[in-house]
């Protein structure tokens, strides 16, 4: 079996440097040989795709735009009547993508309309999600870039936000209907919302394109405190035959480097 590849979120890790090319030199440092991050779109590309090339670091992963953060966007796939602005931030997404040759993309749902009642816009807002997705895919498959959907829990993390579940992504793919179109499994929010990892992901594997980690409740480092066990989910990821990267988006308890222990014991093992 191969060794599990982890690469660093740089949106959640070495947040003491106020620069994303200062950590992408930080990441490259701590032995890390890709990254993802959030939102990369305040950092000039030109400079990026610079430090990029300096560090030797692939990058793995992308968000779509937020859309107006101050009006209270998170994504906007599954937003009514935002399809237009849906379509700006894809481009945008793409333009960062293919400068940075990075081949994945999340491909943000959005939230629930402030006020409106969830079980009474559900059928809108799928409606909407997967007709932005299936533009999206026709977007991405003539540059071999791959987008993601990510369900995130509404009871720690954002009560509002459209994609709560696996179980209802994957309806939403068989929808969409195409196989350029994945699933994102963040295991913090799996647990949270539903529970049954193991269950789960045997039973969604084909789908995922991408896997993130933290530790559950807090959303710190793997081996600190928390519900799960990551050395038999490692295992069970290993014995599955896992070939993507692994995302580490969780918040470390202290400086990032000294938090890291776990991810070196487990590439001393697996030398």
């Amino acid at each position: 079996m191969p060794p599990l590849k982890f690469c660093a979120n740089l949106s959640w890790m070495f947040t003491d440097l106020p620069e994303f090319k200062q950590r992408f030199y930080a990441a490259a440092s701590a032995g890390f040989r890709a990254v993802e991050a959030a939102w990369l779109y305040d950092s000039d590309l030109q400079e990026l795709q610079r430090v990029k090339k300096a560090t030797g670091v692939e990058v793995v992963l992308i968000n779509t735009p937020l859309g107006d953060a101050k009006a209270g966007d998170l994504g906007l796939g599954a937003v009514p009547g935002r399809e237009e602005d849906f379509r700006k931030g894809l481009d945008l997404a793409m333009q960062y993508a293919k400068a940075l040759d990075c081949r994945r993309i999340h491909l943000m749902a959005g939230r629930v309309p402030v006020g409106a009642d969830r079980a009474k816009v559900a059928m809108e807002m799928e409606d909407t999600f997967i007709q932005n997705l299936k533009h999206a895919a026709d977007v991405l498959t003539k540059e071999g870039i791959t987008g993601l959907i990510e369900p995130i829990n509404t009871r720690i993390t954002d009560p509002r936000y459209f994609l709560d579940s696996p179980h209802q992504a994957a309806a939403i793919l068989q929808k969409v209907g195409h196989p350029n179109i994945k699933l994102q499994m963040d295991i913090f929010h799996w647990q949270v919302m539903d529970g049954n990892l193991t269950l789960n992901i045997q039973k969604y594997f084909p789908l995922i394109g991408h896997i993130q980690i933290a530790q559950v409740p807090n959303r710190n480092e793997p081996d600190s405190a928390g519900e799960l066990s990551f050395p038999y989910l490692f295992s069970l990821l290993e014995q599955m035959d896992y070939q993507g990267y692994i995302g580490c988006e969780y918040k470390p308890l202290g400086s990032t480097k000294e938090g890291l222990g776990w991810v070196e014991d487990y590439w001393k093992r697996h030398q």
